[in-house]
């Protein structure tokens, strides 16, 4: 290449690694010895970052919200998320609830009316129905925790706040399936991700699920939706919790279709309202035992509230890191993404007494499905994930039956005639009717031929019903990745009076996969370790020049009250550090008290000195 009218001239060449720092000897030398050769480089990639604001947001929120601004350990990590690039951008989401006020100041620049409408009045209009005490808040708040505007100087900010958020107004009426169905449906080759907090009562009794034109509108959504790649439904797993409900007796949760969310405290405590069942994949935050404050959203008429909660808070945060996927590799399907968060969710700190090692070494349990889910991991097994084969199901059906139950029935059959198209499993089904004359005093359980067992159903003291399951469909996720050949083992079990009786009198066993071996992939390597150079305590010395060396580790951003700067402990020194910010910041761009970017909660930043005043 010529540089127009210099007398530099610019060449290429395929001998050295891109990014190689170390020079080529062999054109180093020729090029030497050239005596037309004045001058001459050899041109290196250099590290250059856009002098913006750095990866915290400004809001005054963001302080408060502690299961996203490190505060808790493990958080979200969703500033690793961000920091990597992805925000959200060209994801658009919406909110399947009572409503949106798409004009909220923190909200309404990510507003997308394409991805809204009312279903309730019949119009394109999602904004919430005010007065009676003003309950219609919920959808604005579970859009908030997605897509709140960040860096804007409003409230907080959301999990993916460069994405578009979309309202239907649904709940805020008389429910029917058709209702469902429509809202399941809504403009499925624009929205990508759908987000429902709702479904059957939780009052531990109930159990029901989609109709046959929601039930339809779910297959459609996956075989059909953004563009063949199938539409993303993130469900909450209920608030049943106080009721001994059982989120396999609710048909939305369980379906294959849905990503169900689990919920757990801040301090890793489970909480009182949260429903168990093996149908839950992954698990957020949502709420905290420690502090008067729990999850920071939009709220009506303009404004910002700390007190968001419930499983109905976990399942939007859920939906705002799987955005954050999609816009890093918007080829996913909506089985690569139910693999992804599998691969992305860790047990860390969540308690639980029935955590167990299933056949490919993954830990489980019931109340967390595979666990805490990271943004930072979710992203970058996103980049490199290659797509699943096609999905395959078979069927083994039970024969001899009927078969009465007594105290305890066992029911064996053997998966093997399903290991030919079957090699690695995802979603196992068991598809029963059976009368009972107590259903809740039933335990069901399955176990597998590498000896997983799985609680389909819990009791339910106060599932008093004498009608049995009728053709009902359980499901479980905690067999993902194992192989299904061998003998398959259904439990059902009395955990009530000695005079209880019934008869099973159909079983079916849907196992769901594909024929690779999933388990021969690389796992998502866990924050793949940079460092470069350790001292003797372990702690690094050397992150190269991208990442920043912050108590002893490698990040790819400086955490809220540190900035990043050079090290600079010699001229030729590279390293970059997360120095501390001064005490009166919160986000800073350097060390002193004029350095703020923004403040502590309850503290204002003046814009001409850039620093913080106590209110």
């Amino acid at each position: 290449q010529v540089m127009e009218g210099e007398p530099f001239h610019h060449f290429s060449h395929r001998g050295t690694r891109q990014r190689a720092l170390s020079r080529h000897w062999g054109w180093h030398m020729r090029l030497t010895r050239d005596p037309q050769v004045l001058w001459f480089e050899q041109q290196t990639v250099k590290r250059r970052s856009k002098r913006g604001p750095g990866v915290v947001p400004t809001d005054p929120w963001f302080p408060k919200q502690w299961y996203m601004n490190n505060d808790v350990h493990p958080d979200l990590n969703i500033l690793t998320a961000w920091s990597r690039g992805y925000t959200g951008l060209g994801v658009v989401l919406t909110v399947l609830d009572d409503g949106l006020e798409k004009d909220h100041p923190d909200l309404a620049a990510n507003y997308d009316p394409l991805a809204s409408y009312d279903f309730n009045s019949n119009d394109p209009d999602p904004q919430p129905r005010y007065g009676d005490g003003d309950k219609n808040w919920h959808g604005t708040r579970c859009a908030g925790e997605v897509a709140a505007v960040a860096n804007n100087g409003i409230c907080g900010a959301g999990v993916a706040y460069n994405a578009k958020i979309g309202g239907v107004r649904m709940l805020d009426g008389s429910i029917m399936d058709i209702v469902e169905a429509q809202a399941l449906s809504l403009q499925p080759q624009h929205i990508h991700i759908y987000s429902a907090s709702w479904g059957p009562e939780d009052d531990g009794r109930t159990v029901d699920g989609p109709g046959v034109l929601a039930a339809a509108a779910f297959h459609r959504g996956v075989v059909q939706g953004r563009g063949g790649l199938g539409s993303i439904f993130i469900w909450a797993s209920g608030n049943g919790g106080t009721n001994y409900d059982n989120c396999n007796c609710d048909g939305y949760t369980n379906s294959i279709y849905t990503v169900s969310v689990g919920s757990v405290l801040g301090d890793g405590q489970r909480p009182r309202y949260s429903e168990s069942c093996p149908a839950i994949l992954t698990t957020t935050y949502s709420s905290r035992t420690t502090s008067k404050v729990q999850i920071v959203t939009t709220d009506l008429h303009h404004r910002c509230t700390d007190k968001h909660t419930g499983t109905s808070a976990s399942a939007p945060l859920a939906a705002g890191m799987v955005a954050l996927a999609l816009e890093a590799n918007p080829a996913l399907t909506w089985r690569d993404l139910q693999h992804l968060i599998i691969r992305a969710s860790k047990p860390a700190h969540l308690q639980a007494e029935d955590w167990a090692e299933n056949g490919v070494g993954r830990r489980v349990s019931h109340y967390y499905g595979y666990g805490l889910l990271d943004a930072g991991l979710l992203v970058q097994a996103a980049t490199t994930w290659t797509g699943t084969r096609p999905q395959q199901k078979c069927s083994v059906q039970a024969v001899q039956l009927p078969r009465d139950i007594g105290s305890r029935l066992t029911i064996s059959m053997d998966g093997s005639s399903c290991s030919q198209s079957i090699r690695s499993l995802e979603h196992v089904q068991v598809q029963l009717s059976l009368s009972y004359s107590r259903r809740g005093d039933l335990l069901v359980a399955l176990s597998s031929p590498m000896g997983t067992t799985s609680t389909l159903v819990t009791v339910r003291p106060y599932d008093t019903s004498q009608d049995g399951y009728k053709d009902w469909t359980f499901m479980s996720t905690h067999f993902w990745d194992e192989n299904p050949r061998g003998i398959w083992t259904l439990l059902l079990e009395n955990r009530g009076d000695d005079q209880n009786t019934g008869q099973l009198t159909s079983f079916t066993l849907h196992l769901h996969g594909t024929d690779e071996d999933m388990p021969a992939r690389r796992s998502a390597a866990t924050a793949t370790d940079e460092c470069l150079r350790r001292d003797q305590q372990g702690a690094c010395q050397d992150c190269g020049s991208s990442l920043y060396i912050h108590h002893g580790s490698c990040l790819s951003y400086c955490p809220p009250r540190f900035y990043g700067r050079a090290r600079g402990a010699t001229p030729r020194d590279t390293a970059l550090v997360c120095a501390s910010c001064h005490p009166s910041c919160y986000t800073c761009q350097g060390s002193s008290a004029n350095n703020c970017t923004s403040c502590p909660s309850g503290h204002t930043l003046q814009d001409v000195t850039h620093s913080c005043q106590r209110p």
